[in-house]
């Protein structure tokens, strides 16, 4: 059976599956460098991440919305 492609895809699915993807990720910078930059992100976030949300932390915001609340004199 001969390859019938349609001239213009109207349904979703079909664009979905005639996008040239490959092409794409071998001929745009975009790509190479959002996946070097979620790898070169990612463990900052971590860590800023695990900092602000340690115990200790915690505790002093708690602290000082406390004293937020307070009434002054």
């Amino acid at each position: 059976m001969a390859d019938r492609r349609m001239v213009y895809p109207y349904t979703l699915s079909a664009k979905i599956a005639q996008f040239p993807l490959k092409w794409h990720l071998n001929n745009q910078w975009v790509w190479r460098y959002w996946f070097i930059s979620i790898a070169l992100c990612a463990p900052v976030f971590y860590s800023i991440s695990r900092l602000s949300n340690s115990p200790e932390n915690k505790a002093k915001w708690a602290e000082i919305r406390r004293k937020e609340r307070e009434p002054h004199h």
